[in-house]
């Protein structure tokens, strides 16, 4: 970690590669595209090899990388907002909406109804299995608004699975 926080490429990338499957995943999540989490990935890697020198506690490392992976998939989101959608005579072009889709709901499908704030705080619980205190000093947030977000983006997901699987 030394070396690495002195400015040392290779030790940078021995430790990024530890968690370079983590980063992508969570990512994904937010993004919801290969080439996008990549754009991500990569930008996580920039930073973070930039400011690696102001990390205080490299026993944080983990933590401090999945703060930046959150904040750059984030960023990505808004500014992909932007995007101008499909006109609808080029759909012939990409195929119909109802060819050899899916009935069953997925757990991607469900994660997309909360909130950015319920999204990241079920990740960081379920995927990356942080605790509770753990998320609130990662998102900077109190320890009692990570826990009432968390569950309430439970009950929300609870409520879509019923729904959805009444009319199935």
């Amino acid at each position: 970690m030394k070396k690495a926080q002195k400015g040392d490429e290779q030790s940078f990338l021995k430790l990024f590669q530890q968690y370079q499957e983590d980063i992508y995943r969570i990512a994904f999540t937010y993004v919801k595209n290969q080439d996008d989490t990549l754009d991500v990935v990569q930008e996580v890697a920039y930073r973070s090899f930039k400011k690696i020198d102001t990390l205080k506690n490299p026993e944080y490392f983990k933590t401090w990388l999945i703060k930046i992976t959150i904040n750059c998939a984030i960023e990505l989101v808004r500014k992909n907002k932007k995007v101008i959608p499909l006109k609808p005579e080029y759909e012939e072009f990409i195929g119909s909406e109802d060819e050899d889709v899916s009935l069953s709901i997925t757990l991607q499908e469900l994660l997309e109804q909360l909130s950015q704030d319920e999204r990241g705080i079920i990740i960081l619980k379920f995927y990356q299995d942080y605790s509770f205190k753990e998320i609130a000093d990662l998102l900077n947030i109190p320890l009692g608004t990570v826990k009432s977000v968390f569950y309430r983006a439970l009950h929300k997901l609870r409520k879509k699975f019923k729904e959805d699987h009444v009319y199935e």
